[in-house]
């Protein structure tokens, strides 16, 4: 009982990256059929070693996959330290069964029935009676996961993703009121009788048919024509989408079976920590279902939001999202002691336009918290250019606008960049209003919205509103008209989204005022640019009325779109929008540049070298900095790195230690001083810095590389041999085992900050510098790299960390230099800074006995408080004396040292930290 206790409690070591993985066939007996038929569930459990009980993650799977499907991410997280559950949803290949569209009674009890079933599984660690355990999956599986987490409170975090709120909402958009009907903007029309999404809905149905959706040995059930087209979806689903196909609306009946897989009556009771992730180009489920989710969860439930690229329109890669499926059940499932994160991600992509000439990498963006859990959405307003314009609705629906074609996969995503214009607003069938040309590039994450004067011929309207991006393609000297229609290649809809409106009850030639909700969208709009809203009466992927009309659209009131602005970061964002006029001043930048390389040679002729420190890594002398505004960052800095030491450069914000790193490595010039690396000067461009690896303020690579290619890439652009650069000792460094293999822009902090470290240390310099290596790592893997850094040093190498994490520092290093308001305080080794005559830390072999024994001490006169599993003594009387005491006592003694912490050093010297400016803001 004590080891299960035990096991409970301590976290066990994770298996070795290479550990063979065993798959174990199950199967469950699942929730029996209405008629009482009993259903039968295929499973397999994914392990390392049987006999070491882990935290346990289900995998589900998308809507027409098997368990296969998630066998690989499945064996990646096994030898990551989980035991993993994979199944084939009932309705599927060989699990038994019919289709009922996750709904609570059927595939959410097969869900209780999962985590039974890991309850009573050797391989998966407990807490009681209850099994420690996630659910993770995309579509089908994500919502799963919220249905399982909202049915069972023994699921203890979860990770849906590209999955739905309301069924309703994703296949009849508008339909009556949802709260996934709820944009970002918090606007809708004045009705809502909703749109089918035809397409989608066909797609959706024909994946649960027969044999298309099982595999070999697997046919439709025999019966009526309704089965043989429906396959496995219970009759009473095929019989209300049949119907909805042929005539475009749907009946109550099948309204109320959707409805019953909708995720808003168990949203409430979700208390697991839970990562939603969401594609950015997903038309079946688009991100308004993830907003409905969020804003569904209690508000004291730990959530988290990322918008990241693909979905159903652009695929689902769940290999992709392992790094953060990791990050959040290491945190919740392992225990890892990370830090809770509900930062606000999205991957925004940078628009790709012919006459721009820009690629196509994401930046990421960060923000506080999502809109509506912490953080507000900001606005802005544009003006919309544009008069009343009149178009058709055609008779039978066609021509029907081409904006996109759903479930090809991403195959037509580059439509709208080849004329993809002309198909999607069709001249006669379309209005379309027009912003100026942007001054200032904008960054767009959520939902638009647009107040329109509408007027129809008919008692109803159904229109698809979107919004464009139109590249600068007018030609110099022509009338800007907001009307022109872009050249080829020059017009973009973001996630090729557009937003049905329908609208009943109107009074044929009477004008209504609509506040429509335009797609929620991520994406950049560049410099020059001009945003332009268009209505269509027409788009391919829905059903339109087959009668005839002519509709009258108009901007109401202040003829403004109203866009969304989030208060968001992009630490990967390096690139600036520049006006052209700016041309003219970087060419004169230039021609000073060349007078300033002349001059820096000039100077770096009469810098000699110190044969006397050609044996020293690195030695500062003097280090003197002024900026313009008189602030003196580093003042007279001076130390020394040798061969085999670690050394601590510490310090409170503002004492002058990214200064003086930047100084380090050529990218700021000291005032005055000098800095030496194995004897040779340093200054920018010196030979001598091809011997120094650094890693400051962070990495940066290039997302839509991997790893391995980021490394090198960056190796090939040194000129050096690249046997010279000693790869594969630089990736068993970084550890990333088989991710060092996927695109960067998939990676977590954590995995990015490890790949920059690789990267420092690639060709194996004499001097490492690295500033903040710890950050985004978790407990592990700052314990690991402390001995990387070790053995890095003691190959006769030199190491400069600059951390404001005292204990590691204390830990990872063998000498420290403090600096504070630009001047160094201290400097020496760990041993001898630390050592103290009035410390004494004493460790018992029974540590129950802490409490007696510091009772005993404290009888001499002396003050003996705890620190962990020692006790911790100040005071004036010998060592000796006071381990004789406690011998005398009878108490066995383990461990005796006389050191401070480094902290108690460290607020010796600098006290309150200071006031100046941080160096990163200087």
């Amino acid at each position: 009982m004590l080891l299960a206790v035990l096991l409970a409690v301590l976290p066990l070591p994770a298996p070795a990256a290479d550990a063979p993985v065993t798959e174990t066939p199950l199967t469950m007996a699942g929730t029996p059929e209405p008629d009482g038929k009993d259903v039968m569930i295929d499973v397999s459990l994914f392990t390392t070693d049987a006999a070491v009980p882990r935290p346990a993650i289900v995998l589900a799977h998308g809507f027409g996959g098997t368990k296969a499907d998630s066998a690989g991410t499945a064996r990646l997280l096994a030898r990551n330290g989980y035991t993993v559950i994979t199944y084939t949803a009932r309705g599927f290949a060989r699990s038994g069964g019919q289709i009922h569209l996750n709904n609570p009674a059927y595939e959410g009890a097969d869900a209780r029935l999962l985590v039974d079933l890991a309850a009573s599984r050797r391989e998966v660690r407990h807490t009681g009676d209850d099994p420690v355990i996630g659910f993770a999956g995309g579509s089908y599986g994500g919502s799963i996961s919220l249905l399982a987490a909202g049915l069972d409170p023994r699921v203890d975090a979860i990770a849906p993703a590209f999955t739905w709120n309301s069924l309703t909402q994703a296949l009849f958009p508008q339909y009556e009121t949802s709260a996934a009907a709820t944009s970002l903007a918090d606007v809708t029309p004045v009705d809502r009788t909703g749109v089918f999404k035809q397409r989608w809905a066909s797609l959706f149905f024909l994946g649960g048919g027969g044999a298309a959706a099982g595999d070999a040995g697997t046919t439709a059930p025999s019966g009526d024509a309704d089965s043989r087209l429906c396959g496995r979806f219970t009759a009473a689903l095929c019989r209300g989408y049949l119907q909805t196909a042929q005539t475009g609306v749907p009946s109550s009946a099948l309204i109320a079976l959707l409805r019953q897989s909708d995720l808003d009556p168990v949203l409430s009771k979700v208390t697991a920590p839970t990562l939603l992730i969401h594609g950015e180009q997903d038309t079946l489920f688009p991100l308004d279902q993830a907003d409905a989710n969020l804003r569904g969860l209690p508000a004291d439930t730990v959530a988290k939001m990322e918008w990241v690229q693909g979905g159903h329109d652009a695929g689902i890669d769940i290999d992709a999202l392992v790094p953060d499926l990791e990050s959040w059940f290491g945190r919740y499932l392992q225990q890892d002691g990370s830090v809770p994160d509900t930062t606000f991600r999205v991957d925004v992509p940078e628009t790709a336009l012919v006459n721009v000439g820009r690629g196509s990498e994401p930046q990421i963006f960060t923000g506080a918290a999502y809109p509506g859990r912490g953080a507000a959405l900001g606005t802005r307003r544009i003006a919309l250019t544009g008069q009343q314009q009149q178009f058709i609705s055609p008779p039978g629906g066609t021509p029907a606008a081409l904006t996109n074609l759903p479930g090809t996969g991403g195959a037509l995503s580059s439509l709208s960049s080849v004329g993809g214009y002309a198909l999607g607003v069709l001249a006669g069938q379309s209005a379309t209003f027009t912003t100026a040309a942007l001054e200032q590039p904008m960054t767009l994450v959520g939902s638009s919205s647009v107040r329109l004067d509408v007027t129809s011929s008919t008692t109803s309207a159904t229109l698809f509103a979107s919004l464009w991006d139109l590249g600068p393609d007018l030609e110099p000297g022509s009338d800007a008209a907001p009307t022109k229609r872009p050249a080829p290649g020059t017009a973009v809809l973001p996630g090729l989204a557009v937003a049905p409106v329908r609208l009943a009850g109107l009074t044929p030639g009477l004008s209504e005022s609509v506040l429509v909700a335009l797609p929620p969208i991520a994406h950049q709009v560049p410099v020059g640019h001009r945003l332009q809203v268009v209505i269509s009466s027409t788009d391919q992927a829905y059903a339109v009325p087959a009668e005839a009309a002519v509709y009258s659209v108009k901007p109401a009131g202040d003829s403004a779109v109203l866009l969304p602005i989030l208060d968001a970061t992009a630490p990967n964002a390096n690139r600036l929008d520049v006006p052209l006029p700016l041309l003219l001043v970087v060419s004169a930048l230039v021609l000073a540049g060349i007078g300033g390389v002349l001059l820096l040679w000039l100077r770096r002729r009469a810098e000699h070298p110190r044969e006397d420190l050609r044996g020293t890594p690195l030695v500062v002398e003097g280090l003197v900095k002024t900026y313009g505004d008189g602030f003196k960052a580093v003042d007279g800095v001076s130390f020394a790195a040798e061969a085999g030491q670690v050394v601590g450069l510490l310090g409170p914000n503002g004492a002058g230690k990214t200064t003086t790193m930047r100084m380090l490595v050529g990218l700021i010039r000291p005032d005055s001083g000098a800095i030496y690396v194995n004897g040779e000067p340093v200054a920018a461009g010196s030979d001598v810095l091809g011997s120094v690896g650094a890693f400051i303020e962070g990495p940066g690579f290039l997302p839509h590389l991997t790893g391995w290619a980021n490394l090198h890439a960056y190796w090939e652009a040194t000129g050096r041999p690249l046997e010279e650069a000693h790869l594969e000792e630089a990736l068993e460094i970084a550890g990333l085992g088989t991710a060092v293999n996927r695109k960067v822009r998939t990676y977590s902090q954590g995995m990015r900050q490890r790949l920059g470290i690789a990267q420092a240390m690639l060709g194996l310099p004499s001097l490492l510098l690295l500033d903040e290596p710890t950050n985004g790592l978790d407990p592990p893997q700052i314990k690991a790299m402390r001995g990387v850094l070790a053995d890095y040093a003691a190959t006769g190498r030199a190491v400069v960390v600059s951390s404001h994490l005292l204990s590691e520092v204390e830990q990872t290093c063998t000498q420290v230099v403090v600096m504070n308001r630009g001047k160094v305080v201290l400097t020496g080794s760990m041993a001898d800074l630390t050592a103290t005559d009035d410390v004494t830390l004493i460790g018992l072999s029974d540590v129950t006995e802490n409490e007696a024994a510091g009772e005993d001490l404290r009888e001499l006169g002396v003050r003996a408080v705890f620190e962990g599993d020692l006790i911790r003594v100040t005071g004036d009387l010998p060592r000796s004396a006071l381990v004789a005491h406690l011998v005398a006592g009878g108490h066995a003694i383990e461990s005796v040292d006389g050191r401070r912490q480094l902290e108690e050093v460290f607020m010796g010297l600098v006290g309150v930290p200071a006031l100046e400016p941080e160096d990163a803001d200087v």
